[in-house]
Parts: structure tokens; sequence; C-alpha cells
């Protein structure tokens, strides 16, 4: 069974986004992780484990357009592998696993799918954080 666990916009400015969700939402910061070109910031509250993830790219100084700004929803499986050979066999738009490692530890697995409107969906094993 799948179970979502969050979905990602790209911000600007990482102070005006965490306040503006924290005032309309009582969203507060889960995780956060800072890495050389983009942080991310996790943001969740109590009433649900969902988070919305806000993706903040280093350098950006144009404001997205949301037409074009990417963004997923994510989904977390218990078996990864099996998940993708049983989307692969219903033939949908999928793409390759791939295994994100931060300072030479596995962070997270993952691969996408497309929806037919060309929506990307990500599916992550369940370890760490993607629970």
């Amino acid at each position: 069974m799948a179970k979502a666990i969050h979905s990602m916009i790209r911000i600007l400015d990482e102070e005006k986004s965490r306040s503006f969700y924290q005032t309309a939402f009582g969203l507060e910061v889960a995780d956060r992780l800072d890495f050389d070109t983009f942080t991310l910031v996790y943001l969740r509250n109590s009433e649900a484990g969902f988070e919305l993830e806000l993706t903040i790219n280093k350098g950006r100084t144009e404001p997205y357009d949301v037409g074009d700004g990417y963004g997923h929803l994510a989904f977390s499986v218990d078996d990864l592998d099996a998940e993708h050979a049983r989307l692969k066999q219903q033939q949908l738009k999928i793409r390759d696993i791939v295994e994100f490692k931060r300072d030479g530890a596995m962070m997270a697995r993952f691969f996408f799918v497309e929806d037919p409107d060309g929506y990307k969906i990500e599916v992550l094993q369940r370890q760490g954080r993607y629970m």
C-alpha cells in the first residue's frame, strides 16, 4: 500500500515562505537539508505526517512561473524494487531507480513515474525520514 508523504514547491525566499506557512497553516520546520546548490525545508504540523517540501535553489533571483516551476507529489513504499517492476509491467512512463547519497550515506532511493498529464510523481523506499 502506498502512503502520501510530501509535496514540493520551489520558492525564492525561505523566511517569507516559512512565515506564511506557519501563519496560514501552523506548519513548522520538521527538517532542513542544506546542499551546495539547493536547500530542502520540510514543513508539517501535528495534524498529520504529510509534509510540504520547500526547495530553495541557491542563486535564483527571478520568480518561478508556476506553470514551469517543477514540483511533485511523493509516495513511500515498503519495497521500491517491486513497485518499480509492477509499474513498469503496467507500461507506465517510469524512470530508473536513483540512489541519492549525502556524505557517503544513503539518503534516499527513489524513481519518478509520469501521470497522463505529464506530472511527475516520486516513489521512495521507506527508510530514514521517508517512512
